[in-house]
């Protein structure tokens, strides 16, 4: 899903004037429930800075509260410079990536690979087998699906079928004492789309710590991590309902907290009568059939990362596996059936 991030409560604005406008400033952004910042009273504070660039597919918004102008742009700049070193150690569409280099070498031999992306392919494996593979990085293989700006396209059966062979999370090899990973089969593809971009994020919110800063948001394309507030207040994230992507269907108030998503409504494409979506079944290289919006609320990005994707393939029948018995978890669940929430999400959503 997508977010907007809202006005400070204390703001003059009207309600619906700021919603009405956030939602058209949002509308061109990615993927799920809305990726842009509405802050523009709060940043007539000269405390309040605010950057973005187009990181991760999407664009990343840094909002900032600190005393110092000079030393809040530094910060920004230094957590930027980090998020972009991350993603070119493991974005699947740059050749130089360590991503595209395992995949060069699959079926033939490991290789050492930074302590960041081994990090995240051992997340990778244990969000895998928790969800008994609903979630999955070898769904990279499914490499024929096209979503988006460079054109759309839908893989024939027979390709399908050549292609599933080789989604197998249990085929990653890790070696964490030495440092390695390995594709055990040739031909394997990575996807790490689901798994890796909280983790960069998170390390952006890493660098702000260490320059002192005390009080920011990091809203990346429907991820959010909130640390402090802004303005006295806690950051106020709305959600943009997925079956209904012009209204927000609820705002939340969080500090020190992540706010993930996933959702199917944005990268999508209809053909032959039917809508097609880039979250895939990693059983079948089809799209999943689950919810069309997943939002979830912990306090840390270890405590969800991967898990709104695993649900949108595994349903909502799975939460009680996959999330319900973790504390500070608090979900979200949009399907055709209506919404289902948690105790401590209904608690902390509130009209928009």
């Amino acid at each position: 899903m997508r977010f907007k991030t809202l006005l400070p409560a204390q703001s003059s604005l009207h309600p619906i004037d700021h919603r009405r406008r956030a939602l058209v400033r949002g509308a061109a952004s990615v993927p799920l429930l809305a990726t842009a910042m509405f802050v523009r009273p709060a940043l007539a504070d000269p405390s309040v800075t605010r950057a973005s660039r187009r990181l991760l597919g999407t664009r990343v918004d840094i909002v900032v509260q600190d005393s110092c102008h000079a030393a809040a742009q530094a910060a920004m700049s230094a957590a930027f410079a980090e998020m972009a070193r991350l993603e070119r150690l493991m974005s699947r569409y740059r050749p130089d990536s360590q991503v595209n280099a395992l995949q060069r070498a699959a079926g033939r031999h490991a290789l050492h690979v930074a302590p960041e992306l081994m990090a995240v392919l051992q997340a990778a494996a244990a969000v895998s087998a928790r969800s008994r593979g609903a979630f999955d990085i070898t769904v990279g293989a499914f490499a024929g699906w096209r979503f988006g700006a460079d054109g759309n396209r839908l893989p024939d059966a027979a390709e399908l079928a050549r292609e599933r062979p080789l989604v197998d999370y249990r085929q990653v090899r890790l070696d964490a004492r030495r440092g390695t990973a390995m594709l055990a089969r040739p031909g394997m593809r990575l996807d790490l789309g689901g798994i890796a971009k909280l983790p960069i994020l998170d390390a952006g919110m890493q660098v702000l710590r260490r320059h002192g800063l005390a009080n920011a948001m990091i809203n990346g394309g429907g991820d959010v991590l909130a640390m402090g507030q802004l303005q006295g207040r806690d950051w106020r994230i709305g959600l943009r309902d997925p079956l209904a992507p012009a209204r927000l269907q609820g705002v939340l108030q969080v500090r020190d907290a992540v706010v993930a998503s996933s959702g199917d409504y944005e990268r999508c494409f209809v053909s032959g009568g039917r809508r097609y979506h880039h979250v895939l079944d990693p059983a079948t290289g089809l799209p999943s059939a689950g919810p069309h919006g997943i939002t979830l609320v912990a306090p840390t990005v270890a405590a969800v990362n991967g898990l709104g994707a695993a649900l949108m393939v595994a349903g909502q029948a799975a939460w009680a596996r996959l999330a319900g018995g973790s504390a500070g978890i608090d979900g979200l669940i949009v399907g055709d059936g209506g919404r289902w929430m948690s105790a401590g999400m209904a608690q902390r959503l509130r009209q928009a």
